[in-house]
């Protein structure tokens, strides 16, 4: 019998939440036991929380309360610790599993050929359908100017960004990254990683992540034979100019990490003019006031911090 534990990370998600663990509730759990489903509340001031408390009859469920919004990734260290099962699942709330949902993945793990498969990913479904394009290579600061430059919409062969987005995600295969949304580990590696790298408040940190294991000798697995529907985007919908911040400065964060100095501050520079112009223009000449203004609001948020790190003496 295999065993999983399943940790969600809630942050005012609404009914999402509720789905999403009912969706748990009914995917096919042969030859697995769910242990534990551990959900870290950032401090929701919804009311997503309390309509999954009636939930506890048919789930282990666990909710931890957190009084702030401690991020992504210390929220998922928060819900892995202390756990003994052989699997952790990272799952979004705005996430919904279906009958294969679970079983798929763990039953292609378990094989001893692919005991050097530490994360898999599955097929993310969106609303429509279709099949999101979900894989990346592990990215390098080349591919973030690329694409702020534009020139990988002129030439995606030529000058490529680092989401596997020419393929049509149709077949298994070994990739450098999986989405986080459904972010399948062996708990062993997770635990000789020491988890995510909290620095990384959301975003970049399932990449981080991939990456240490892949240094480690273990690698990614995209696995299609499995789906998972996702809604994409989520609450963070509601704070695109945070959003934006956050995207931005982990990337440099990623950067610092595990690119050159040199690199990372061409990086610094080219997201600070070429794409804060770039992102401005796109914005006027959508006519939208509303976008322009978040692009302003999370480009300060940038500089703020960037100014602030400086100051103290670094950027990490």
């Amino acid at each position: 019998m295999v065993t999983l534990d399943i940790v969600i990370v809630n942050w005012n998600s609404g009914l999402q939440l509720k789905d999403c663990l009912s969706s748990i509730i009914k995917t096919n759990k042969t030859g697995l036991s769910i242990d534990r489903v551990v959900v870290v509340d950032n401090n929701s001031q919804d009311e997503s929380i309390s309509s999954i408390i009636d939930l506890k009859k048919e789930l282990p469920l666990e909710i931890i309360y957190n009084e702030e919004n401690k991020g992504f990734g210390a929220a998922c260290n928060q819900g892995a610790l202390n756990s003994k099962a052989d699997y952790l699942l990272f799952l979004n709330p705005d996430t919904m599993l279906f009958e294969n949902s679970l079983i798929n993945p763990l039953s292609f793990m378990e094989k001893p050929e692919n005991k050097k498969i530490g994360i898999i990913g599955v097929q993310l479904l969106e609303e429509d359908g279709t099949v999101n394009r979900s894989c990346s290579k592990f990215p390098k600061a080349i591919h973030f100017v690329n694409k702020a430059f534009g020139l990988n919409r002129l030439a995606p062969n030529i000058f490529p960004t680092y989401k596997m987005e020419t393929w049509d995600h149709n077949e298994n295969r070994q990739v450098d990254q999986v989405l986080g949304a459904f972010f399948l580990v062996r708990r062993e590696l997770f635990e000789k990683l020491n988890g995510f790298d909290e620095r990384f408040f959301v975003y970049f940190e399932e990449v981080d992540f991939s990456y240490r294991a892949f240094k480690e000798g273990y690698y990614s697995y995209y696995l299609a034979d499995a789906q998972v529907f996702h809604k994409g985007g989520g609450v963070s919908e509601q704070i695109k100019a945070t959003r934006l911040f956050y995207s931005l400065r982990s990337r440099i964060q990623y950067s610092l990490k595990n690119h050159s100095l040199l690199n990372s501050i061409i990086l610094i520079i080219v997201s600070l003019t070429v794409e804060l112009f770039s992102r401005s223009c796109i914005a006027i000449a959508k006519g939208s006031l509303k976008q322009l203004k978040e692009t302003l609001q999370g480009y300060s948020m940038l500089f703020s911090w960037l100014f602030s790190k400086v100051l103290k003496g670094g950027v990490n």
